[in-house]
């Protein structure tokens, strides 16, 4: 039972340091600005989609060739600015479309996972406390059936004494004819 909960206990700290280490693994660490820094650079400078997409704020367009300001008052780019299929952000072998829908699977997948976690130790709640009122159930009917074997054994010994006595095999003497058995 103990090593049980050692193992629960074991489990629930391996999954807390795991949510912690993904939580920090993508929070990027962000660079201390100077005083007198130079105003960012235009996504309009940037001429190619290596250069382009390495700021967050910028987006490249495959079709047109060109680096824009990513528009954050939207989820998702408008068609009108660039198709998702020819959008990059981010990287450049892969396209804004593709970039969503795995991230939507990756999401999937952790939500899945914690619903499949919390559910296992709902599970394990449930298993521990069902042993315990089992063992007690038993342990009960242990008990009776070794109540009613002593009760069957005391009256078992009670009529053999009783036939000892019958017929002058017990060496007490309560019976009539303990006297001519000493001499």
């Amino acid at each position: 039972m103990s090593s049980f909960t050692t193992e629960r206990q074991t489990l629930s700290t391996s999954l807390l340091f795991c949510a912690v280490v993904l939580c920090f693994s993508f929070v990027s660490q962000g660079e201390c600005q100077k005083a007198t820094a130079p105003p960012p650079t235009p996504c309009s400078a940037y001429k190619n989609c290596d250069t382009c997409v390495p700021h967050a704020k910028c987006l490249w367009c495959l079709s047109t060739n060109n680096c824009t300001e990513y528009p954050v008052s939207w989820l998702l780019p408008p068609p009108s600015l660039c198709p998702l299929s020819q959008a990059r952000w981010g990287m450049c072998w892969m396209n804004f479309e593709a970039l969503i829908i795995a991230l939507a699977v990756l999401g999937g997948i952790i939500l899945i996972s914690i619903i499949v976690c919390c559910c296992c130790c709902c599970c394990c709640k449930k298993r521990q406390s069902g042993p315990d009122r089992d063992e007690e159930r038993f342990a009960r009917k242990r008990e009776e059936i070794k109540q009613r074997a002593e009760e069957r054994r005391g009256e078992r010994r009670a009529r053999h004494d009783e036939i000892r006595r019958k017929y002058g095999l017990i060496g007490d003497a309560d019976h009539p004819y303990s006297k001519f058995e000493n001499e």
